[in-house]
Parts: C-alpha cells; structure tokens; sequence
C-alpha cells in the first residue's frame, strides 16, 4: 500500500520536500526524483559538498529545520536520521502532509526493473556496490546504480540507466532495507551496530533475515559463507543460499603479526602467475559448506590484490584490484557472485574489478604532509578498523599515525573495549571529539576517555590542533590515516596545504 501511495504522490505535480536531504543516499535520491520530473526541496543540519551540488542542478535546500520549509509541500520524504521530534516531521503531521521513509522511495524505483540488485551488510556495502557498478559498465548494461558515497567514475554517488538493472545501497539502520524489493540480495556481513536501535546482535540478525526473506523464490540470496553470524541469520529461512568466501573463517583480514593478508585454504590450487601466496594459513574449512564462488591463490604487491576465482569448484575467473586488504577482496567475490547471478560474462567482471580504484572516502589518497602519505577512509566500527588497518600494514610503512573521529555516542559507548583494542595498533593515535550527528550528547561517554584506555593517544578539541600536531611529528615512511564518518577528512585536506 506505501509503495503505491507514494508511486502516485511521485507521479503527481506536487512538490516533494527531503529531510535530510544532504545525506550519502538522500543527496542522490533527490537528483533521480528531479530527473523524474518531480519538483524537489530539501533541508539538511549542515551545508557541504553535497549540498551545493543539488543547489547546482537546481534544488533548493535550505540549511536548518523549520516548519516553514514543508509548508506548501505535497509530500515529504526523510532520512533514517529525522525523528519523529524534528520539527519538519511534526509540522507535516500538524498539516495532514505524509511522511515517506527514504528507503520507500527507493523500493518504488525498484520495482520497475527485471534485476534489481540490493547489497546489505554491517560493513563494505559502498565498495561492494561501486565494484558491481564497474563490472555492469564494463559489460555495458547500462544500469541505474545508488551509492552510499561517491564513485570516481560516476563523479557522484548514482547513475541513472537505461538497462533492466538496478543496484542499490541497502541500509540495515531502523531496518530500512525491508522497504525494497531485491531479486538478488547480497549479505556481506552481520554485525553488532546501530545498537542504538537494535537491541542487540539477535535482533540485528532477524532484520537482516526479513530482509533476505523478501527475495523471490527466483531470485538469489547471495551471503558470506566464511562470517558465522551470516549465516546463522540465515539459516533458518530453509533457502537455497549463493554462498561466497574464502573456504575459512577468516573475516576482515585478521592476520598474522606482519599484517599479511590471510591466504586461501586450497592447498591443491597452483599460482597462475607464479607470485608468491601471502601469510598461507592452515585452515582446511572441512566443516565449511562448499562455496559456490571461492577466492584461492591470494597475493599482494603494494596496493595491488589479486585472487584467483572458483565457480563451483571450476576456475572462472581472475580477480585483480587496484587497492589493498583481503576485505576488498572479500567484497570482490561478493560483487563476482552478483555478476554470475544476473549471466555477466567473466571477462566484464575481470575488465570491471581491474579498473575500480576506490569509492571516495574509502583509503582514498589525498596528497602527502613533509613526505608522509596522507589516506581518508570512512572507518567507524572497530571490524572496519582493523579491515582498514589490515591494509595499511601490508603496505611497507614505517609508522601509521591515525587521527580518528568516533561516529555517535552510542557507537563509541556500546563498542568501547574493541576501538581500545583497534586504535591501539597504531604508532601514534589522535582522537577528535566524538561526532553526534542524529544524537544528543551524552556526557557518560567522550573522546578523552577513549584516550585515556588507549596508550600514548591524545584528545583534541579541534581540528586545526591535531593538524599542527600531526605536521609536528609526520616525516618521510609515515602513513596518517584520517578515520572516520564524520567530518574528520578536513584534517588531511588541512596537513596537504601545510
């Protein structure tokens, strides 16, 4: 009934007013509707990037939330992070205007598309939909793809195409993902998070069961065979499950004291090329169900990751990325799976994967500060830590200086003992204060008690502080990591115009 409703509010002459409208997913919600021919306004706490994009093809959005913003609108659709006590939302209600959940929009969208591709997980949902687009364009599918964040070759966070497929971002937060309509959903991974709205890690895994439920019994339900708590989530739907990894249990690159990357359990398999595998493991997976896509014959040279692909036990395919970590590697079968799923050819996948150089944000270069390299990558979970630090420690630096940035209190509070235990592999660890956005503060918990746990870390109020701090000590064979998913990035841009 909500999707027909608001099919019909998008398909009228009404304006249709964003909440939230700056978000990684709004922002290009509201570009597709305007190219739909929907009239569209917005409004959004903060300005930025995002922000002046939409106001350049000409969307206005205004900064702040008011009640004069949703007066004269016919509909009104809002981010996961608008509650019902902003005051957008009750001047709506007051006004008998309804209120669409962004991921509403998004199902209706959906539904008008013979594939439609929903990538879910805790973790490496952006790079692994960015990878599926590289590989629909290498095959010229020409297909309509939303993204969390920016992908280069996009130079923005969506596209819109003229072919039967869709992929989109599919967001597990106030289980919003249970609005769309997949007919391949893709599981990456289940873990403990938003436990400001879930209780706990059961009832993370019941959301993403219902979301994997909503796949026809045509379609595919493509999961992580190598993370335990996926499959356990899954299990109890008594469906034919696609499954992808490694053969073990190896998740998010855990490795061995070097940083190498963790390696496959086939020990028959032959290195094609003749490089050498990396930190090989003695897991054999003989308790593991059999993987219809399996990564075998692992290697790593800089930021260069290769892997050889097996389809149901055959050779298929050879994977080789532009970016380090056994992660995106991992999110590579994942993208692999989708491929095979909607008939793509292995060429396309190994053309697609070979061009794909990162999302925005994710270990993404930005310049350097007195000879040391500086990356920013979204990191906000201690697993997508260690996957990000992983990486680097394969990379050959001296020292890896993190400035980090936790994302709500409620994430910092909940997870404490792990960011203690991920933020303390770094040489050198500054701490920003935490970043609330959709929470209030919560004085129980901050930044410096984060430092105090974490040996030699320091707290700073601002921003400029910890890039005097950082220029200070950054010399030739550093890596500085800026973390995190909030505003954190402007310390690297700041250290690039030292």
């Amino acid at each position: 009934m909500e999707l027909n409703e608001i099919g019909r509010r998008i398909n009228s002459a009404e304006r249709c007013h964003l909440i939230g409208i700056g978000g990684v997913s709004m922002s290009p919600l509201a570009e597709i509707l305007k190219g739909m021919g929907v009239s569209v306004t917005g409004s959004d706490i903060n300005d930025g990037p995002a922000i002046g994009r939409l106001r350049s093809v000409g969307i206005d959005v205004t900064v702040g939330h008011s009640a004069a913003n949703v007066r004269g609108a016919g509909y009104v659709i809002r981010s996961a992070a608008a509650r019902e006590d902003n005051i957008e939302i009750i001047t709506a209600r007051e006004l008998g205007i309804p209120v669409f959940e962004r991921a509403q929009a998004f199902g209706y969208i959906m539904r008008e598309y013979k594939n439609a591709v929903c990538v879910s997980g805790v973790h490496g949902k952006t790079t692994t939909t960015s990878m599926i687009t590289h590989i629909l364009l290498a095959a010229e599918a020409d297909p309509t793809v939303m993204i969390g964040g920016t992908l280069p070759v996009l130079g923005c966070g969506y596209r819109v195409g003229n072919g039967d497929t869709i992929v989109l971002e599919s967001d597990e937060y106030y289980n919003s993902f249970h609005n769309f309509l997949p007919t391949i959903a893709i599981v990456l991974n289940v873990d403990a998070d938003h436990l400001d709205f879930f209780r706990d890690i059961d009832d993370v895994k019941s959301s993403f069961r219902k979301f994997a439920s909503l796949v026809p019994g045509s379609g595919y339900i493509i999961c992580n065979g190598d993370d335990a708590d996926t499959m356990e989530a899954l299990a109890p739907l008594g469906r034919e499950l696609f499954t992808f990894g490694f053969g073990d249990t190896t998740e998010f690159g855990d490795a061995t004291e070097s940083g190498a990357l963790s390696a496959s359990c086939s020990a028959e398999a032959k290195n094609i090329d003749g490089e050498s595998l990396v930190a090989e493991t003695a897991v054999r997976c003989a308790a593991s169900p059999p993987l219809r896509v399996r990564g075998v014959n692992i290697s790593a040279e800089g930021r260069n990751t290769k892997a050889d692909v097996l389809f149901d036990g055959k050779y298929f395919c050879r994977i080789k990325l532009r970016i380090p970590g056994v992660h995106n590697l991992k999110n590579a079968l994942a993208a692999t799976s989708a491929a095979i799923a909607l008939g793509l050819p292995a060429k396309a996948i190994e053309e697609g994967l070979s061009c794909y150089t990162g999302a925005v944000r994710r270990l993404e270069y930005k310049g350097s500060c007195k000879g040391a390299h500086i990356y920013d990558d979204y990191a906000h979970h201690p697993r997508e830590l260690r996957a990000t630090l992983d990486a680097v420690f394969t990379l050959g630096y001296k020292r890896v200086i993190i400035a980090f940035q936790p994302h709500t209190f409620s994430r910092t509070k909940a997870l404490f003992s792990d960011f203690v235990t991920e933020l303390s592999r770094a040489d050198v660890t500054f701490l920003a204060e935490i970043y609330a956005a959709r929470e209030k503060n919560d004085t129980s918990i901050s930044s410096g008690v984060l430092a105090e746990a974490i040996p030699g870390a320091r707290c700073f109020a601002s921003f400029p502080e910890i890039a005097d701090e950082i220029a200070a000590i950054a010399r030739e064979g550093d890596i500085i990591l800026t973390v995190g998913a909030g505003d954190i990035y402007k310390v690297g841009e700041m250290l690039v115009q030292i």
